[in-house]
């Protein structure tokens, strides 16, 4: 059994412990966060690399609410965006708090006084440190691919979103621990099911779709593919792919949706039946879906439409680690990339220097 398997297979075990952290232990950090979003006058929410898609999956539940937040990786928020001095604060979601784009953000809010929310795993890095406001959930760190560390850090950034608009109480963290536990029971029909599917084909082209809340997942599918397959994928929304990107479509073509709970649902099954009768093979990933709407159709236990994304990511991780395995790829290592990237020069850990202009 890879590592990777393994850190998938706890990861019921480890979304309960947050949901608990987050009811209990870390309830005044959360409502102390809550408050602070929702008195300021400008709120970021950034990440990068699996973070950043935790983010993703935060940011509708802010705007369902009725309190958008500017949504920015945090590259591109320190490097292309000037942070109001007057009454920011930016919500920081990162599983070490160590990474370079996330210690350059620390020292920009410093310097306009905008007040950090923290969202990590790790007490003892630079976020957790530096924040005013951290939230940690405590999290036994994944072998390699983040898994747990994204799958809590998720939790964590959905239910400040949730406790920001008044919408994260015990009848919600309830729910979400029924969702959690069926799930738990659910892995191993969806281990079946990848084992016995024809849709996995080594070398081919995939596509990643979703919308709202999923969106989030359908990127952290992305890098799945990217990190433990080693094999490019695209992700977008299933809207955007409908204006333009599905001239790419051919024969042999494999799609992985993400169908809401509750909007856009007849609309996005159309998409995959007319995928499949263009020749591409689709996996669906949602609930309540028909088992024949699919070639590989995982239907997710009940839990509440904006928060389907705690588990939905669970049947891609399955996916991904089952075709690492089929393309004779180690899904426990990487080839390139740091487990935590530290700086800011190249792919291969050599630093060059810029030329130096001629005069």
């Amino acid at each position: 059994m890879t590592h990777f398997l393994q850190d998938i297979l706890r990861q019921p075990l480890e979304l309960q412990r947050a949901i608990n952290y987050l009811r209990g232990a870390g309830h005044r950090r959360l409502a102390e966060a809550a408050e602070a979003v929702r008195t300021a006058r400008h709120v970021y929410l950034t990440g990068i690399g699996s973070s950043w898609h935790a983010a993703l999956t935060a940011a509708p539940l802010f705007s369902l609410g009725g309190r958008p937040a500017y949504v920015q990786d945090a590259s591109e928020l320190v490097q292309f965006a000037t942070i109001p001095s007057d009454d920011a604060v930016i919500i920081v979601i990162s599983r070490t708090g160590r990474s370079v784009e996330i210690v350059h953000l620390l020292a920009k809010a410093r310097e306009c006084g905008a007040i950090v929310i923290g969202v990590t795993n790790s007490e003892d890095g630079p976020l957790a440190q530096e924040a005013q406001i951290p939230i940690v959930v405590a999290t036994t760190f994944d072998h390699g691919i983040s898994v747990n560390t994204y799958s809590t850090l998720a939790a964590a950034a959905g239910a400040l979103a949730g406790a920001t608009v008044g919408f994260f109480d015990d009848a919600l963290t309830s729910s979400l621990s029924h969702a959690v536990a069926e799930t738990a029971r659910s892995v191993i029909g969806w281990q079946e099911q990848v084992a016995d599917s024809a849709w996995f084909l080594p070398g081919s082209v995939c596509y990643f779709l979703a919308r709202g809340s999923s969106l989030g997942s359908c990127h952290e599918a992305r890098l799945l593919w990217e990190e433990g397959v080693k094999s490019p994928a695209t992700a977008m929304g299933t809207g955007c792919f409908r204006h333009g990107p599905q001239e790419m479509v051919a024969e042999g073509s494999r799609f992985g949706i993400w169908i809401d709970g509750r909007s856009m649902r007849g609309q996005d099954l159309a998409v995959a039946r007319d995928l499949r009768r263009l020749g591409a093979s689709v996996m669906l990933i949602g609930q309540d879906i028909p088992e024949d709407a699919g070639d590989l159709v995982f239907r997710l236990p009940e839990v509440p439409s904006e928060w389907q994304f705690l588990i939905d990511v669970i049947p891609a991780q399955l996916a991904a680690e089952r075709m690492a395995r089929l393309s004779g790829v180690d899904c426990d290592s990487f080839r390139l990339c740091s487990y935590i990237v530290e700086d800011e020069w190249g792919l291969l850990h050599e630093r060059v220097e810029a030329p130096k202009e001629e005069t």
